[in-house]
């Protein structure tokens, strides 16, 4: 079984471009201070390096 990653949305998508948007809710991130745990996967990771300003890991 691959391992999990937590991720957490602590800033807001607003203002920001529309792919950053369907980047967080390709993630399942779509409300404030929400926490997803995904599978640590070269796809997700690339998909939070794109908003890593946006999110915290943990």
């Amino acid at each position: 079984m691959a391992d999990m990653i937590k991720v957490t949305l602590v800033k807001s998508a607003i203002g920001k471009n529309k792919k950053t948007g369907q980047i967080l809710r390709g993630l399942g991130l779509i409300k404030m201070n929400r926490t997803v745990e995904l599978k640590n996967t070269p796809a997700i990771r690339g998909m939070i390096n794109k908003v890593s300003y946006l999110v915290k890991l943990g």
